[in-house]
């Protein structure tokens, strides 16, 4: 919660025609968030560093290579 005022609408937004929640399932489909504790993001700081520590203990399959 905040302490300020929520803005207001400019007239020139129209939303009498909006649909909620139109593309939530489309984008939930295409996202995947996983939060990493804080001493492992140390030592993994970017989304490479963390792929490939993964990839690493994947077994050697074609599949597994395929994707390297």
């Amino acid at each position: 919660m905040s302490d300020r005022p929520e803005p207001e609408l400019r007239e020139e937004y129209d939303f009498s025609h909006a649909v909620r929640g139109k593309h939530y399932e489309r984008y939930a489909a295409a996202t995947n968030i996983v939060v990493l504790d804080p001493d492992v993001a140390e030592r993994f700081p970017t989304s490479k560093a963390v792929n490939a520590a993964l990839r690493s203990l994947e077994p050697d399959t074609p599949e597994a290579s395929h994707r390297r």
